[in-house]
């Protein structure tokens, strides 16, 4: 089985575009592919956070990939601090980084705008992202569009890696989904939608209550035509209904289209909102028993277990390669 690697950070609620992009298509990955899904809270770092809220996200971020679906049994699951080789091969990899290119990253460029200082953190995390995909042999990388500049980043490093050491690093592939990958904000549907975003309407969480549900959609910019059709130019908004409600209820989005000629906007977010709801009420509910249980905590040692294995077996490899520690 080819290798997949995904990481999401612990840095506050996650998004139904979150779920579309990334965690759904993680439960079909799992009986596909060798699976490594990481709760990257090194990354969260970049920024400043608060201690305490950050181990909280950590856990229900943990939850939340059980919650939808990802079994421990066929996947791992782990902690990225957790593991100390991301931080070291992390490093390692800086030191084949240049400064020109890291500055270059769209992401950097977008979140030091206007800022009297930046980390260095935030600067030099794509090598750290590198490491953490690059530790596990990874074959192929499910991202956004939005991460796609950094896994050609990724990729360029470990050609340059082993161009200069040795060929130890597998160049990973780019899986960018091609429905779904990139669900737009309710409030601006020109825009991704974001848990950063400040207007609370414009994203729905998979911990939102089904009254916050119905609420986000009633409000969710449409056009003045009343007619539901996919036309992403020209009308962004209703697609992006479309989308959420294609993608969740398995439907095609022209039978979609065909049961609501003649209808207006009303009938068809009631019936997105029901769909929305349907499905994260499952998810909600397994969520709640595993923030409480012992389970969780079990099944993140085993992760962290396995994933020290295989990332250490690799770092030992970049480490003789580079000429560190001791000969033996």
């Amino acid at each position: 089985m080819k290798t997949i690697f995904s990481g999401i950070q612990p840095s506050g609620s996650v998004t139904l575009g979150n779920y579309i992009g990334a965690l759904k298509q993680f439960v079909d990955l799992q009986d596909e592919y060798n699976c490594y899904f990481c709760i990257v809270d090194q990354h969260a770092i970049t920024v400043a956070q608060d201690p305490a809220a950050l181990r909280k996200n950590i856990r229900s971020l943990a939850s939340l990939y059980l919650a939808v679906g990802i079994d421990p049994e066929k996947a791992t699951l782990f902690i990225q601090s957790e593991v100390p080789a991301h931080a070291q091969a992390g490093w390692m990899l800086q030191c084949v980084s240049y400064i020109g290119e890291l500055e270059r990253m769209t992401q950097f460029k977008d979140k030091s705008h206007g800022k009297e200082a930046v980390s260095a953190g935030l600067l030099t995390y794509p090598p750290l992202m590198a490491a953490d995909i690059l530790l596990y042999n990874t074959d192929m990388v499910p991202v956004g569009e939005d991460q796609k500049q950094h896994l050609e980043l990724t990729r360029d490093l470990a050609e340059r890696f082993n161009k200069k050491y040795n060929d130890i690093l597998t160049i990973p592939e780019v899986r960018i989904p091609k429905v779904g990958a990139r669900i737009m904000s309710l409030a601006d549907p020109t825009k991704k939608m974001s848990k950063s975003d400040p207007n609370q309407k414009a994203f729905i969480t998979l911990l939102d209550e089904p009254k916050q549900i119905e609420k986000k959609i009633k409000s969710a910019v449409t056009d003045s035509d009343g007619i539901v059709k996919y036309d992403k130019e020209n009308k962004p908004g209703v697609s992006n209904l479309l989308s959420i409600y294609s993608i969740l209820n398995n439907e095609q989005i022209d039978q979609i289209e065909a049961r609501y000629e003649g209808k207006g906007y009303g009938d068809f977010k009631r019936d997105v909102a029901e769909v929305v709801i349907n499905t994260l009420a499952p998810i909600q509910e397994k969520y709640k028993y595993l923030m409480e249980s012992k389970e969780l905590d079990e099944i993140l040692d085993k992760g962290a277990e396995k994933a020290n294995f295989v990332a250490n077996k690799t770092l030992k490899k970049m480490e003789k390669a580079m000429g560190l520690g001791r000969k033996r």
